[in-house]
């Protein structure tokens, strides 16, 4: 019995963190801000869109990601909220920026589905449109996908957030 305990244990302290957790201080914001929402999960995606995340982003949680958007140094963090059921979801896009003791928030895109989100470094993006003029980012961006629909890659110039459709 000792030897089952022993190994039982072990085998608990080695699963994985739940990696879809706000960071302490954010989640009683969001609670107040977005009430019956949480962060899109890797059990909120279907298996196809699952397995495509997993193979690029491995167990990382889909819905949540720090980024230094702002270029400030500052606890920022993007994050898609999801709230209602399966086949009429709702989403929203967020940056959540900590500025001093309070977050502040920005939403950039609300919708259907169950889109994920990821950070990319600084660079020149060009989006698939011939009207859209590329990106410069000196920052951080974020890229909110729908697998197998569109993908949208947003930057922070200083003064506003501009975006580019990477596929649609």
């Amino acid at each position: 019995m000792t030897i089952f305990l022993s190994a039982f244990g072990h085998a608990v302290a080695a699963a994985p963190p739940n990696r879809c957790e706000y960071p302490p201080g954010l989640s009683d914001e969001i609670s107040k801000k977005y009430p019956g929402t949480h962060l899109v999960s890797l059990a909120d995606l279907e298996e196809y869109d699952r397995k495509l995340y997993q193979k690029d982003h491995g167990t990382r949680c889909p819905g949540l990601v720090r980024v230094n958007f702002y270029g400030d140094g500052k606890p920022t963090w993007a994050l898609v909220s999801i709230a209602g059921e399966v086949g009429k979801r709702k989403t929203e896009l967020v940056v959540a920026h900590q500025v001093s003791n309070d977050w502040e928030f920005r939403s950039l895109q609300a919708s259907d589905g169950t889109p994920v989100v990821w950070r990319e470094g600084p660079g020149k993006y060009e989006g698939m449109y011939q009207e859209e003029k590329p990106i410069r980012a000196k920052n951080p961006v974020v890229v909110l996908c729908w697998y197998g629909s569109s993908a949208i890659l947003y930057a922070w110039t200083g003064t506003e957030v501009k975006k580019i459709w990477l596929s649609d």
